[in-house]
């Protein structure tokens, strides 16, 4: 089993797969007479393919063991997929960059408190991971038709431990 650590989050070192969704950077202006701060522009959706659209979910997610025994990727060839927690708990993100023979080794990151991530369109990337307890997200990803799911299981599982 080949070992990966996690590593923090950033901007920087998420760029190659997608977006770092929080409250942080420039990009941010008040709303409402004063009384909200928006933050703008964190993440593109993107939604391809026939009857495409982008659509707004809750989940529930569960914790897995760790170190997590990591057996498979997925990717979404039409569409982008984000992940916003509810609560200001961390969370594990998988990512792999995609090779001529399918996904590569594994990057990992674990979240700050409240930060989210949105995976770029065709990215291979771990299932959702909570860390410790039961977590709610908002998701933003393409509905429609054809099939926006593939699967990839490794030959070798590799183990993802937490920093």
């Amino acid at each position: 089993m080949i070992r990966i650590v996690a590593k923090p989050l950033t901007r920087e070192n998420f760029a190659p797969f997608g977006d770092v969704i929080d409250m942080g950077g420039d990009n941010r202006y008040p709303i409402n007479g004063g009384k909200a701060m928006r933050y703008h522009d964190l993440a593109t959706a993107e939604a391809a393919g026939p009857n495409a659209r982008v659509l707004i979910s809750m989940v529930r997610g569960t914790p897995y063991e760790m170190p997590l025994k990591l057996t498979m990727v997925e990717r979404h060839p039409l569409g982008s997929q984000a992940f916003i927690p509810l609560s200001p708990r961390p969370f594990l993100v998988v990512v792999c960059h995609d090779t001529n023979d399918g996904p590569g080794e594994p990057h990992a990151f674990i979240t700050a408190p409240g930060q989210g991530i949105n995976y770029r369109r065709n990215l291979w990337h771990g299932v959702l991971t909570p860390i410790g307890e039961e977590q709610d997200f908002l998701i933003v990803d393409r509905g429609g038709d054809g099939s926006n799911l593939e699967e990839c299981y490794f030959s070798h599982p590799y183990e993802i431990h937490l920093p």
